[in-house]
């Protein structure tokens, strides 16, 4: 079974024990969520679109880790101006493992 789950505006595959990578949450690591914005549950022969979510239907996560991306370096510059900008960027993310694929 797998769910199409909304977290944080981004859309995500779920599967049970699978992990995803989601943006950084304020969670401690070891905590179990629970995410209700589901938006389509599939397996087997069936599968049940929501309009635009389905109700009662949410995953059981539990955060494993959380982490940075690779630096990212942002560089601007305008030729014949003198203006150069350097910025660095790494992102925050989370682990997150899927437990359960709680159906309505």
């Amino acid at each position: 079974m797998y769910a199409l789950v909304e977290i944080k505006g981004k859309q995500y595959k779920a599967e049970k024990g699978g992990l995803l990578q989601i943006d950084r949450i304020d969670n401690a690591e070891g905590d179990i969520l629970e995410f209700d914005r589901v938006m389509l549950l599939g397996g087997g022969d069936s599968v049940k679109v929501g309009t635009p979510y389905l109700k009662g239907a949410r995953i059981r996560t539990k955060v494993e880790k959380h982490g940075r991306e690779r630096r990212v370096i942002v560089f601007k510059y305008k030729r014949r101006k003198d203006y150069r900008r350097t910025q660095g960027h790494r992102q925050q993310y989370s682990y997150v493992r899927v437990e359960e694929i709680i159906e309505a």
